[in-house]
């Protein structure tokens, strides 16, 4: 039975564009998977962490006292070797908002989706792809599953960008490496302004587990609003501990009618072994400026208006392989701002999660 009466449902734009979006990531996620199972060829991997956290104490009061559960990033990668010399990544990302008041669903994005071509001791690489600006040293921190490196961690750039990168050796026993990016300077998002970022790393390990690296870069941006950074890490690694020091400064041009904007990190950290299924971890990063882009960091937002120094530690237990029990503490203590008041201290404990498949 049919009734003139009867309202047709309407749907929102945004709504419509939201659901096209996911229905196309679900397809080509299902597209790669039955290519796998038919051509028997290539490799599904993935990795996933997050946390149950508390709020204990906080400089906003609007979340103090907020508890809960979330994913910080699920990964889903694709790899396969189509010759001898090249080879394709596309990886899936999917994380909680991280911003305490949105209600949202995990949403996917493509997080790598690339082309390598890779002769003797050199690669090209075209399409989305690790940057150089924390890719070693988020490597010898080993946990990105616990908090994002120094500068990943106060938005001084991005972990992937879409452009062509050049990296490799400089020499047979691979202890000089370089690692260059031309790219747009959008993260994996499109292009918007027509500007590009120009990344450069140049890395040395004479041995002993010495790790050495010198990195810049230049974000030409829209309107005149450039950023320059340079960055400086020292670092060692041994089969039972690892210990950093990283030193970061970045300028930002904010345009012809504002005063530039000067940022300093200083971070040190350590790993040790303390069983054989035991590790203890602890970093220390000082941010020698207010950061106006703090209060968009996700699941630990930062007073903008004040410096900062940052501390997390913790314990990490690993019943089995490939998986991780990790209780461990966020603080942020803060300087104080230009009006002469202090914001109170950031007081996290978590209980953090990661396992992989």
């Amino acid at each position: 039975v049919c009734s003139s009466d009867l309202k047709k449902p309407v749907f929102k734009k945004s709504m419509v564009s939201k659901i096209k979006i996911q229905m196309i990531s679900l397809f080509c996620m299902l597209m790669i998977f039955s290519n796998v199972k038919a051509q028997d060829s290539g490799k599904i991997s993935g990795y996933m962490f997050g946390d149950y956290y508390y709020v204990a104490k906080n400089h906003s009061k609007k979340i103090e006292g907020d508890n809960g559960f979330w994913f910080r990033r699920i990964y889903i990668t694709y790899d396969r070797k189509l010759s001898k010399e090249f080879k394709i990544r596309f990886r899936m990302e999917l994380n909680s908002p991280g911003d305490f008041k949105t209600k949202d669903k995990l949403k996917p994005a493509a997080k790598d989706a690339y082309l390598k071509w890779t002769r003797n001791n050199h690669s090209i690489i075209f399409g989305i792809s690790p940057t150089p600006t924390w890719d070693v040293i988020e490597k010898i921190w080993g946990y990105r599953s616990v908090v994002k490196t120094p500068l990943d961690l106060q938005k001084f750039g991005s972990s992937r960008d879409f452009g062509i990168v050049f990296k490799g050796a400089l020499d047979s026993g691979k202890k000089l490496s370089y690692h260059l990016m031309i790219a747009n300077g959008n993260s994996n998002s499109s292009e918007v302004g027509g500007g590009k970022k120009v990344l450069f790393s140049l890395t040395a390990r004479p041995g002993g587990g010495v790790v050495l690296e010198a990195y810049a870069d230049a974000d030409d941006r829209k309107g005149g609003k450039r950023r320059y950074t340079l960055q400086g890490f020292a670092g060692v690694e041994g089969k039972k501990s690892r210990i950093g020091l990283q030193f970061a400064r970045q300028a930002r041009r904010n345009g012809p009618s504002a005063d530039d904007t000067i940022l300093q990190i200083l971070s040190v950290f350590g790993t040790a072994q303390l069983s054989h299924k035991t590790w203890l971890f602890a970093r220390l990063d000082r941010t020698f400026d207010p950061n106006p882009d703090g209060a968009k960091i996700s699941y630990i937002p930062f007073a903008p208006n004040a410096e900062s120094t940052f501390i997390v530690t913790g314990l990490d237990f690993r019943p089995i392989k490939d998986v991780h029990i990790m209780p461990n503490v966020e603080l942020v203590l803060y300087g104080g701002t230009d009006s002469g008041v202090t914001p109170d201290s950031d007081i996290i404990p978590r209980l953090t999660w990661y396992y992989k498949f």
